[in-house]
């Protein structure tokens, strides 16, 4: 009987470390995970509501899902196997996707922050920072451009500076470098009353204005102790042709730096 039980178990133990091998692979495996805060600040002047939704599912904000004005969020995600979070912002009247980002594992806390209004997205709002003001009194600037040859339809595509003067012509300060993506030079200057500034446009590293044959100004207000952000706009007339350039928002009004 002893023979015969060691022959079985003999015959047996390939067929068991077969099937042991092939349980091995079969096990299913958790998957990697990791949490990661998805910091959400923006703010929209659109007169439509703006909703945000991760993976599909629209995010709520004191128990609302669409948002004006003000969009103050920390939300806690899990990625699993380092497959991003698609997280897409829409027009709620339309449905119309204004933007969309993909969230990785790759950080522990990831931002997402903008500034849009009708016809203007603007990204990585809190990736620039004011520029810090060395003297009591003073009044500072950087500006960008996003909307650029929108309506001017200029032909030049390089930086832009910005030649800063007081109302009785008297230069006080020049804004390097103006891009479409990035913002200038830091410039500031003494705050003095009037407080109104004329900015005027030109290539940069010249005094020659960026649309050919017209020489282009926007009106300002500096302010005593005031370090602003100036997002720069090219307008347009009813004819749909280039009349101006706003120079009104400040993101500093708007966000927390």
């Amino acid at each position: 009987m002893k023979n015969k039980i060691v022959k079985i178990l003999f015959f047996l133990m390939p067929l068991l470390l077969l099937g042991s091998c092939a349980n091995d692979e079969l096990i299913p495996l958790y998957p990697q995970q990791k949490a990661v805060k998805l910091v959400i600040r923006g703010y929209n002047a659109r007169r439509d509501s703006i909703q945000i939704a991760v993976n599909g599912k629209v995010i709520q904000i004191e128990k609302q899902d669409a948002f004006v004005k003000n969009i103050v969020r920390d939300y806690d995600l899990v990625i699993y196997e380092n497959e991003p979070k698609n997280v897409v912002i829409t027009n709620k009247r339309t449905k119309e996707i204004l933007h969309s980002y993909q969230i990785s594992n790759e950080k522990d806390i990831d931002t997402i922050s903008f500034y849009t209004k009708k016809d203007l997205w603007l990204d990585k709002v809190l990736s620039t920072k004011p520029g810090v003001l060395t003297k009591t009194g003073n009044a500072g600037f950087k500006f960008i451009f996003p909307t650029v040859n929108r309506y001017s339809a200029s032909g030049y595509n390089g930086n832009l500076d910005g030649i800063i003067r007081k109302l009785n012509g008297e230069t006080i300060a020049v804004a390097k470098n103006i891009g479409k993506e990035q913002y200038s030079s830091f410039v500031e200057f003494p705050a003095s009353l009037p407080p109104i500034i004329k900015m005027e446009l030109v290539k940069h590293g010249t005094t020659e204005s960026y649309i050919a044959g017209k020489q282009v100004f926007t009106i300002m207000l500096m302010t005593k102790n005031k370090s602003g952000l100036i997002v720069l706009d090219e307008k347009k007339s009813d004819n749909g042709q280039f009349s101006g350039i706003d120079a009104t928002l400040n993101l500093v009004d708007f966000f927390e730096f």
